[in-house]
């Protein structure tokens, strides 16, 4: 069987509980990690409180810049593993996480696999929050495969790849993504498709059987994070639309998902209006529509 290299990329102290969590569920794994990899911002004193923290079976790696693509470049380079797992640092693996993402690589032309990332509320979750959106809190929303289902990418709280895949095709772009507590993506879309568009036959699984808990702050199940998620996402999708090196076809899940929303989501909302549940979900939904639109317009402006 492939070895594992697990990564957990970490850039606050106030986050310690939570990591503490998340390595202890990958030693309860079915099938044990190679290795855990811990990888921190080069701030020292962020390093230093880290490594007084953790046991001797987590490496701790210090990346070469700020941000998560930095981060996980440094854990890609440094990993000894066959396959690169990556999980976020507020989250905690099915204890078959890793035999259930292992089971894809059986196919020799799948060179990634991501699972189903289900939402641990930190309070009850918000009775108008739709589940169509639960992207916005990092996790797998209503409209994905129910099944397993090649996709263009997985999402980046659990999502693996071969570790050869970035010797090929080069490593995630520091210049799109995450960075400390702003609210960009984009970097694993934009990896996804330069991995599909250079290697023949390449394969990217989506397993819902691959199950990660993503908890859910009190901050993120607020109108404000909302709006303030999804204009950041308008954002980053005018970014990787606008690279020199993306095909026309870019968007296309994110064309899907409109069409998911307006031929099922919407109307299905629309039928019980009366209902103040379904009413207020499916003005939310349209609030976050009219954010991202902003965002990528605001952007594209921005750009002229």
């Amino acid at each position: 069987m492939c070895r594992v290299s697990v990564v957990v990329s970490v850039y606050s102290k106030d986050r310690l509980g939570c990591l503490l969590d998340c390595v202890d569920s990958l030693r309860r794994q079915s099938v044990k990690p190679y290795e855990v990899i811990v990888v921190l911002d080069p701030n020292p004193e962020l390093v230093d409180f880290f490594r007084s923290k953790l046991g001797d079976n987590v490496r701790v790696v210090v990346s070469d810049g700020f941000g998560l693509s930095n981060a996980r470049n440094a854990s890609v380079k440094n990993a000894k593993g066959d396959i690169v797992a990556f999980i976020d640092d507020d989250a905690v693996a099915d204890r078959d996480w890793l035999l259930n993402l292992l089971e894809n690589y059986e196919d020799p032309d799948v060179i990634g696999a991501g699972g189903l990332i289900k939402p641990l509320w930190e309070s009850c979750r918000p009775k108008w929050f739709p589940e169509e959106l639960d992207w916005i809190v990092g996790c797998s929303y209503k409209g994905l495969p129910e099944r397993k289902a090649f996709v263009r990418n997985p999402i980046g709280c659990n999502m693996s790849f071969r570790r050869e895949v970035f010797e090929k095709i080069g490593y995630f772009r520091s210049d799109v993504g995450r960075f400390g507590k702003k609210l960009l993506g984009s970097e694993e879309p934009e990896l996804c498709m330069r991995i599909l568009r250079r290697i023949p036959n390449a394969k990217i699984m989506y397993d819902p059987s691959a199950v990660v808990y993503h908890k859910v702050g009190k901050h993120r199940s607020s109108l404000r994070y909302l709006f303030v998620r999804s204009l950041n996402e308008g954002i980053s999708k005018a970014t990787i639309s606008d690279l020199k090196n993306s095909s026309q076809d870019v968007l296309t899940t994110e064309k899907s998902y409109l069409l998911y929303l307006f031929r099922n989501a919407i109307p299905s909302r629309l039928k019980r209006f009366y209902n103040f549940n379904c009413l207020s979900q499916l003005l939310i939904l349209f609030f976050s529509l009219w954010s991202v639109f902003l965002g990528y317009v605001f952007y594209k402006f921005l750009k002229l």
